[in-house]
């Protein structure tokens, strides 16, 4: 059997990184994953996320054998293998040549809208918790690989106009577009995280994309939040220079 196209997509939390799970897995020819490392993360770093206990039990908290699971074949044999990845989960010291056998894509929001919904979310934030520069590291490492920076998509311009976003998108991981990714079934999945219950509530009401939220005004943001938006900034704007479809997006990495 041929190995499976494998897609691993690179977002921090409070994105549509969920959405965009949905949109893969509504192709008849892919299986996803969702967050694959997020059990071993808790483990290694002890962190009280909504649903520890039961992100630990449902996933192995072993890097090694996470990484053989996503390096092997895809889930039911499907040609195209989709990972949604938070790049927080990404602890230094771990193990990064496995990405090699992946097409890497990297999901970007500005840092100050993550935080607003984030903060909502869970009481306390940090920086590392957004990922923001962390997947500034990936890119880069990526980026160095290739020897061209590899696809950024903005999660908001996915929103504007999916047809032609995702249009985009396909076409830089070498990978057809199907009208099917545009529209899919309301609820929960199998697939889906068992952390869903805490974190879903939007996505499993949503039949598509929905339109991209006012955006005219910065959020409002406590002086620690902002201190965290202004810190992950250049991270997000050396990313957003290459968001598909823009001439931004001619720059070198």
């Amino acid at each position: 059997m041929s190995p499976p196209v494998r897609i691993a997509m690179w977002s921090g939390p409070r994105n549509i990184s969920t959405a965009m799970m949905r949109s893969f897995e509504n192709r008849a020819d892919t299986a996803v994953v969702d967050e694959p490392f997020y059990a071993a993360y808790l483990a290694a770093t002890g962190l009280d996320h909504p649903m520890r206990d039961e992100v630990l039990a449902s996933q192995s908290t072993d890097w090694s054998q996470v990484i053989a699971d996503l390096t092997g074949q895809a889930p039911d044999g499907a040609a195209v293998f989709y990972q949604k990845h938070m790049t927080q989960h990404m602890l230094p010291g771990v193990d990064l040549s496995w990405t090699a056998q992946c097409r890497n894509a990297f999901l970007i929001r500005d840092p100050a809208r993550v935080l607003a919904s984030y903060s909502a979310k869970r009481g306390e934030v940090t920086l590392a918790d957004i990922g923001v520069e962390r997947q500034g590291e990936l890119f880069e490492r990526e980026a160095d690989r290739l020897g061209h920076a590899p696809p950024v998509i903005e999660g908001r311009d996915i929103l504007i106009d999916p047809p032609r976003a995702l249009t985009a998108l396909c076409a830089a991981l070498g990978i057809a577009f199907d009208p099917a990714m545009l529209a899919w079934p309301a609820g929960r999945r199998d697939t889906d995280g068992v952390w869903a219950p805490a974190w879903y509530d939007a996505v499993e009401r949503s039949t598509g994309f929905g339109p991209p939220p006012d955006e005219a005004a910065p959020p409002a943001l406590s002086d620690e939040l902002q201190r965290i938006a202004d810190a992950a900034r250049p991270s997000y704007e050396r990313l957003a220079a290459f968001r598909i479809g823009l001439s931004s997006g001619s720059a070198q990495p």
